[in-house]
């Protein structure tokens, strides 16, 4: 090997590495000029052979956090996919000869920000082309326009803003009051125990009252959420809005079901939400299928409310409420998880349809056992959702006046 050519090829692999290093970046991952430096510095001095040896020694620069791992290897597949680009490279830098190349698996989660992070030009100088890209920093316009559009009729672009948009959010702050007691100076009630113990160390002669007040802790929430075919345009973003929830707050409980229940909650506490989102389809084996409302409703009320409803739970209950077949255990089991919760709010994508009125037989049947119907179709109508949550007063829509109306 000359060394004209191995300079030829060091510019080669040290411009993709480069370039690679430009596209983790905009996937999200903090990886700066030093970075790049180390990385082509760490590939000539490991003199490496295989693709798998690349793989590692580039993980092992750009990868700080245990969460940037699955974006580092979506990126890598994508990036590098390009068959035995990588052996060529080094090839032309190294005389180790390189190993066979395994096949690859299906890119899967942090797949969509890689490739659109991987989708951008190149090129250093592109032609003068008026553009117009979406982002998180909208105009107050832009913004007020993109809360008040149907999810269903979004594009890919104005969904991936509406999911940063989403995690942004003002989440729920409400509060409830337990029966437990904290040490609080300007407490109205006297804390016996703590008087006692202060009244002991001066020996008695003088009684320093101490005062208590009740502890004060956020609501728990609870996610019935349906999957079926009908929900698809409005699932997912939902299970962004309940991930932006479990990850600031840590007490959601998420159970998705189609034509059974299934408990994602463990899944959704993932830090990268499209690790958490890939999780949870791996764990669902029905969705987008029919609707069996009754029978999930059923398996929840048996098997989780006593331990997810306790301490003061709000329900979330996610259907257009579209019933396959509707018997009277839908009704009961309605009412019997109105009566397990402190408040039981039904989020309804239907609603946006102004012409909207109760002639479902499933819905006249879930109606009478809820304490809101709320519309959920829109980036406005979950701030709304955020609102009513945190006890703010809101508009609220009276179940019964459907009812009525129809």
């Amino acid at each position: 090997m000359t060394g004209e050519t191995t300079r030829q090829g060091e510019g080669r692999l040290a411009d993709n590495i480069a370039y690679f290093a430009r596209a983790l970046r905009i996937a999200g991952l903090p990886v700066g000029p030093g970075a790049i430096l180390d990385a082509i510095a760490a590939v000539e001095a490991a003199r490496i052979g295989t693709r798998e040896d690349f793989y590692w020694t580039l993980h092992s620069v750009f990868v700080k956090r245990h969460e940037h791992s699955i974006l580092f290897d979506q990126a890598f597949r994508i990036f590098w996919r390009r068959r035995a680009l990588i052996e060529k490279l080094i090839a032309q830098m190294s005389p180790i000869a390189p190993g066979g190349a395994k096949e690859e698996k299906k890119p899967q989660a942090g797949a969509l920000r890689v490739a659109e992070a991987l989708a951008t030009p190149r090129r250093e100088k592109p032609e003068p082309v008026e553009k117009t890209e979406l982002s998180a920093r909208l105009t107050v316009s832009d913004r007020e326009v993109l809360k008040a559009k149907d999810f269903a009729q979004m594009s890919a672009a104005e969904i991936a803003v509406a999911k940063r948009l989403i995690a942004e959010m003002s989440l729920p702050t409400d509060e409830v009051t337990t029966r437990r007691f904290l040490s609080d100076p300007r407490g109205r009630r006297i804390d016996p125990r703590r008087t006692f113990r202060r009244s002991l160390r001066g020996g008695g002669a003088v009684i320093d009252l101490a005062y208590r007040s009740p502890a004060v802790r956020h609501a728990p929430v609870v996610a019935l959420m349906d999957i079926s075919g009908s929900m698809a345009e409005y699932s997912r973003l939902f299970l962004h809005f309940l991930h932006a929830i479990a990850e600031k707050r840590r007490k959601v409980n998420s159970f998705v079901f189609a034509t059974r229940l299934t408990n994602i909650s463990r899944e959704l506490m993932s830090r990268d939400p499209d690790e958490a989102l890939t999780r949870a389809s791996k764990r669902v084996h029905d969705w987008e299928g029919g609707t069996r409302i009754a029978h999930a409703l059923h398996d929840f009320n048996h098997h989780w409310s006593r331990r997810v409803l306790g301490q003061g739970a709000i329900v979330l209950l996610f259907t257009d409420g579209l019933e396959r077949e509707v018997t009277r255990d839908l009704t009961f089991e309605m009412d019997r998880l109105k009566r397990s919760c402190r408040r039981l709010i039904w989020l309804n994508p239907l609603l946006r349809f102004d012409a909207f009125e109760a002639r479902a037989t499933g819905i006249r049947a879930m109606l009478p056992h809820v304490d809101e119907f709320r519309p959920i179709h829109s980036l406005a109508s979950m701030q709304e959702l955020c609102r009513a949550l945190s006890g703010e007063p809101t508009v609220r829509d009276n179940p019964r006046q459907w009812l009525r109306a129809s």
